[in-house]
Formats: structure tokens, C-alpha cells, sequence
């Protein structure tokens, strides 16, 4: 059991590296517009198979008991909307002091008033074994709460959430009804199908960044500007998991795994439109869509990678849990 939990590990690292290097070879391929089409094929069919894949292998009464977890829900919102980009601010009244370019730092507030994104928090939340119910929840959530009250067509974000998420997350739990014996008998799997879902993800988000005109920096703004998304993105995951596992906290371990992902990760679907329109025009708009451009590859790559790490804190802590139960 242990070879083959560390071979599916060593599978999906190997998968992100030869991703990765797939798309720095020919980033041609998997840009939109692209022979992958991955405006079509990732935003809405791959999208559309990691919510029919939740709706199959979430039970029902799962969805439900996640969809009262009042507490959670605020937990989330409240860090991903107020406390994220307060926290922002304030680290870039003290950036500002500094050489870095202006614009960048705009652009880096900007990427903390961003809500989650609805694929790859829900993905890696169901790689690692987390509350995957609860991250469906907050990520269409979130992105409906902020799309809603900014200048984004309305109807666009609903109608795409809705077709993409809402639509084949029900299409999978009435399927889920009269197959159900079956699914629990043969056990598919789901996971190995969510990893090569979110390796398609890596390779098109990558593919886009070594191929957009924007991110044309020097390499030290380049060099500098990706160590500080990377060391906030740490950062964040680290107090969610603080925050997360302190003994009144009432969160369990598969809570805390939603939590981390839900709350630092953030939308570059909804996030590169709202900055179209904020800033139509402005002669520095490629320079403030640098952070969001590399905050997305980066948190998806640093989030697969932790995966194998996450799971078996979960894992372990979820056995402790069972060991400290009084038996009867």
C-alpha cells in the first residue's frame, strides 16, 4: 500500500516537471487560441469534469453537512476578502520604500482583493483528501460574491459558474443515485482523474505565462517579484494552518486542508477582466498584470508540490484522532 501511495506521489511530481517543460518547448500549443483550445477544453471542459467528478464521489449528505458549516464558510471569506488584502497592504506600505516599481506593487494589491479560483483549490483539496464539499462551496462562492459587486458582466460570471460548476456537480450526484452500489464496489478513480486534470491545468497556465508579451521584465524585478508571490503565498498557508489547528478551533484536519487552499489561492479567470476594466487604458496595465500572472502558475505549482506533504499531515493527523477516541 505504502509503494503504491509513493508511486502515484513520484507519478504526479514527475508529471509537473515534464508539464512544465512541455510548455517552455512549445508554449504555442496549449495557449488560447492555441490546437488545445484551452479556453474551451480547461475553462470549461476540463472545469465541468472536476465538478462531475466531485458530484460522483461526494456522498450526498456530505454536500449538505458542508453547506451549513457556517463557521468555515466565514473563516474563509473573511480571510480570502478582508484579512488577505489588508494584510497586503499594509507589507507594501513598507515595499514602497523600496526600488521595486510602483506599478508592480499595485499589481500586487490588486492580486490580494481576488477571490478563489473554482478549479484548482477544489483540485488540490481532493488530491490531498481534504473537505472537497466545503472548497466547492467557498470557491464558486467567492467568486460570485466579488464578481457580483465589481464592474464584471454579471450574467457572464453567473452563467459560467453555473454551466461549468453548479450544472455538472447535480448531473454527477443523480448519476451518482443509480450507480451508486457500483461506485462503491469498484472504487474508479477519482483521484488519479483529478491529478491528470490538474497536470492539463499546469500545462496550459504555463504554457500562457512563458508565452504572454507581458511579463517582460528584467530578470532581477522578474527574480525578486516572483520570491516575494512565493513568500506570501507561504506565509498565508502557514497562518491558515495555524489558525486552523489550534485546539478550539473546531476545524478537523480535512476542514484545515480546504481552508489552506481556498484562502490563498486566487482567480486569474475572474481577476485578468476586472483588471481590464478597472485600469482600460492605463499605459502601466501590463505592468500591474505582471503579479496576477505569476501569482496563478505559481500557487497552482506550489500547491501540487505540497500535496504529497498536506496529505500526510492529514492522514496522520486523522489517526490521531481515532487513537484519542474513548472506546465504549
Amino acid at each position: 500500500m505504502r509503494l503504491a501511495e509513493r508511486l502515484r506521489k513520484d507519478w504526479f511530481l514527475v508529471g509537473i516537471v515534464v508539464a512544465i517543460a512541455g510548455a517552455k518547448l512549445r508554449p504555442s500549443v496549449g495557449v488560447n487560441g492555441g490546437p488545445l483550445k484551452p479556453e474551451i477544453t480547461v475553462s470549461y471542459i476540463a472545469v465541468a469534469t472536476i465538478f462531475f467528478n466531485s458530484g460522483l464521489s461526494l456522498k450526498t449528505e456530505e454536500l449538505t453537512s458542508a453547506l451549513v458549516h457556517l463557521k468555515l464558510h466565514l473563516f474563509i471569506q473573511i480571510f480570502t476578502l478582508a484579512f488577505f488584502p489588508a494584510t497586503i497592504w499594509l507589507f507594501l506600505q513598507i515595499l514602497s520604500i523600496t526600488t521595486i516599481n510602483e506599478w508592480l506593487l499595485k499589481g500586487l494589491q490588486t492580486v490580494g482583493c481576488m477571490p478563489p479560483p473554482v478549479s484548482s483549490a477544489v483540485i488540490l483539496t481532493k488530491a490531498v483528501g481534504g473537505n472537497e464539499a466545503a472548497a466547492i462551496f467557498n470557491s464558486a462562492f467567492g467568486s460570485f460574491l466579488l464578481g457580483s459587486s465589481s464592474s464584471v458582466p454579471f450574467t457572464s460570471i453567473f452563467s459560467q459558474l453555473f454551466m461549468t460548476v453548479v450544472v455538472p456537480l447535480i448531473i454527477g450526484q443523480i448519476v451518482r443515485r443509480y450507480i451508486k452500489d457500483w461506485l462503491e464496489r469498484k472504487k474508479p478513480p477519482f483521484g488519479a482523474i483529478s491529478s491528470s486534470v490538474l497536470l492539463m491545468i499546469i500545462y496550459t497556465t504555463f504554457c500562457d505565462t512563458f508565452s504572454n508579451p507581458n511579463i517582460d521584465l528584467d530578470k532581477f524585478s522578474l527574480v525578486l517579484i516572483l520570491f516575494i508571490i512565493v513568500s506570501i503565498q507561504l506565509s498565508f498557508m502557514l497562518l491558515t494552518f495555524i489558525f486552523s489547528t489550534r485546539n478550539n478551533s473546531g476545524f478537523t484536519a480535512a476542514d484545515t486542508v480546504a481552508i489552506i487552499f481556498c484562502s490563498t489561492h486566487k482567480s486569474l479567470t475572474l481577476g485578468i477582466p476586472m483588471l481590464k476594466i478597472v485600469f482600460a487604458g492605463h499605459e502601466h496595465l501590463s505592468l500591474i498584470s505582471v503579479p496576477l500572472l505569476i501569482y496563478h502558475p505559481a500557487q497552482i505549482l506550489l500547491g501540487s508540490v505540497l500535496v504529497p506533504t498536506i496529505k500526510s499531515w492529514m492522514v496522520s493527523r486523522q489517526k490521531g484522532v481515532k487513537l484519542t477516541r474513548p472506546t465504549v
